[in-house]
């Protein structure tokens, strides 16, 4: 059984995700605003799109479909987004493995790691608050 039940689901709990991260480690959001990057993350079962605008002070994160055109595009499934969120799996095994692809040169993508990193710290909080799939943590 997938983690999330629905897209309104995912998008309740990565929205309060990154603005815990945005409180929490402005640094995470300062470099991806130095690099100046667009990033668009889709996943899978349930369908979510969201686009991190490094063009913009403070970065913007758009939930939903952006017309933005990305630098760098990212496929997962939401189920690897979880497992990564967790440390369950590294960014770059689950690359490595292919059960990510990227459009985009791969060491633009690096400049997310700070995000996803200051994610990893608050998104057991953030399960259990939201009370997804009965985490416990």
């Amino acid at each position: 059984m997938p983690v999330y039940t629905s897209s309104d689901q995912l998008y309740s709990a990565l929205k309060l995700l990154f603005s815990r991260v945005a409180e929490e480690d402005a640094s995470a959001a300062s470099t991806v605003t130095k690099s100046k990057l667009i990033m668009r993350m889709r996943t899978s079962s349930p369908v979510t799109e969201i686009c991190f605008n490094g063009r913009q002070k403070p970065l913007q994160i758009i939930y939903g479909a952006s017309s933005l055109r990305p630098d760098i595009e990212l496929e997962l499934p939401a189920d690897l987004l979880h497992g990564i969120l967790l440390s369950e799996i590294t960014l770059r095994k689950a690359y490595a493995s292919g059960k990510i692809k990227l459009r985009g040169p791969i060491w633009k993508a690096f400049v997310f790691d700070n995000i996803f990193h200051a994610g990893q710290m608050v998104y057991p909080q953030v399960l259990r608050e939201q009370n997804i799939n009965g985490y416990r943590g």
